[in-house]
C-alpha cells in the first residue's frame, strides 16, 4: 500500500478492501471465461456468477465493518444492509459485464457511499490494470499514489469524448444517433469502451475531456461522479443541472467543455423525457385495457344458466 493510501478515510479503506477482494475473484474467472455462466436479465443486458459473487464479497466486507449501513446493489437491489439508514452503499460489482464475457479487458468494480443522499466517498476499481480510482469529498481524487486533475483544453473542436451506445429494449438508437451526430461534429474524437464507471474516471484523469450518456442507472455513476468533482470536473444532467443520479442522464467534463457541451446536449432531454412519458401514459392505457376486457365478459353473459342436468344436481 503506498504512503497516500495509508491515510485513507476509514470507510474509504473499507470501501478499498471490498473493491480489491472483488477484483480478484473477478481476475480469477477471467482465466477460464469458457467455464462462465452468464444469464440474460433482458435483452443484450447480461449477468454472471462472477457479477454475483463479486457483489456478496463487496457486501459482506462493508456490512462486517458497518453494519447498520444500507446497500444498493444492481444484482440484489436493497435486499441487504439497514433499511432506513442515512449511510447509503451503492454498489456495481462488475461495471463492464458484457466487455468481461468477450475478454475486452474494460470493467471495474464502482463503491461508492452516500450519506442522506450525498456521495462521500468514492472506489472504482480497473482489476484488469490494477487501477484504483478513489475519492473523499473535500480531499480530492486520486489513481493509485497521483492526484486527478481534469483536463485544461478550453476548445471543443480539440476535445475527446466518451459515450456510451443505448442497448437496452425500449432505447430510441435513431434518437441516439442525432445526439451522437450533433457531438461528433463539433470534438476531436468519440469513444465507446462500455463501462460508464471507468469512463467517468476517465474524465477525472484528464484522457477525456468530457463524457455523456443515456439509460444509466446510480450504480453506474455514483462513485464516479465524486472522482471527477473531487478532480475540479462538472458532473450534471444534459440541461446543466446537479440532479443527474436519478435522471437516466449523465453529462460530465472539465468545467470549460461541459459548458460547450450542455448547448448541444439540452435539447435533447426534453425529446427524452416525452419519449418516458409517451412509454409510461401507454402502459397505463394498456393496464386499464386489461382491466376493462376482464369486467366485459361477466357484462355480456348476464345471468349464468345452468343445464337441465346441472340444475338438477344442483
Amino acid at each position: 500500500m503506498s504512503s497516500q493510501q495509508a491515510n485513507l478515510h476509514p470507510m474509504l479503506n473499507i470501501a478499498v478492501k471490498a473493491a480489491r477482494a472483488a477484483g480478484a475473484i473477478i481476475n480469477r474467472a477471467s482465466l477460464d471465461l469458457d467455464a462462465l455462466k452468464v444469464n440474460t436479465k433482458a435483452p443484450n443486458d447480461f449477468v454472471t456468477e462472477v457479477d454475483h459473487a463479486a457483489e456478496q464479497a463487496i457486501i459482506e466486507t462493508l456490512l462486517g465493518a458497518y453494519p447498520d449501513h444500507g446497500i444498493l446493489a444492481e444484482e440484489t437491489g436493497r435486499t441487504h444492509g439497514a433499511k432506513h439508514s442515512e449511510f447509503i452503499w451503492i454498489i456495481d460489482p462488475l461495471d463492464g459485464t458484457t466487455n468481461f464475457i468477450h475478454g475486452l479487458p474494460m470493467y471495474c468494480v464502482s463503491i461508492a457511499l452516500t450519506h442522506r443522499g450525498v456521495v462521500q466517498q468514492a472506489v472504482v476499481y480497473d482489476p484488469t490494470r490494477n487501477d484504483l480510482f478513489y475519492a473523499t469529498k473535500g480531499r480530492g481524487a486520486f489513481l493509485n499514489d497521483k492526484r486527478l486533475r481534469v483536463s485544461k483544453r478550453t476548445r471543443l473542436s480539440d476535445s475527446l469524448v466518451g459515450t456510451g451506445f443505448p442497448y437496452r429494449r425500449g432505447d430510441n438508437p435513431k434518437r441516439y444517433l442525432k445526439m451522437f451526430e450533433a457531438v461528433m461534429t463539433e470534438v476531436a474524437g468519440v469513444r465507446r469502451p462500455g463501462a460508464a464507471a471507468l469512463d467517468l474516471c476517465y474524465v477525472a484523469a484528464g484522457y477525456y475531456d468530457a463524457f455523456f450518456e443515456t439509460g444509466l442507472q446510480p450504480w453506474d455513476v455514483a462513485a464516479g461522479s465524486l472522482i471527477i468533482t473531487e478532480a475540479g470536473g462538472l458532473i450534471g444532467n444534459f440541461t446543466g443541472e446537479s440532479d443527474f443520479l436519478h435522471q437516466r442522464e449523465v453529462l460530465a467534463g472539465s468545467p470549460k467543455i461541459y459548458g460547450q457541451m450542455v448547448p448541444i446536449l439540452a435539447p435533447f432531454t426534453r425529446v427524452i423525457k416525452e419519449e418516458e412519458r409517451a412509454v409510461a401514459e401507454e402502459k397505463q392505457a394498456t393496464a386499464a385495457e386489461v382491466v376493462a376486457k376482464a369486467a366485459e365478459p361477466a357484462k355480456k353473459r348476464g345471468p349464468v344458466r345452468l343445464k337441465k342436468g346441472e340444475a338438477d344436481a344442483a
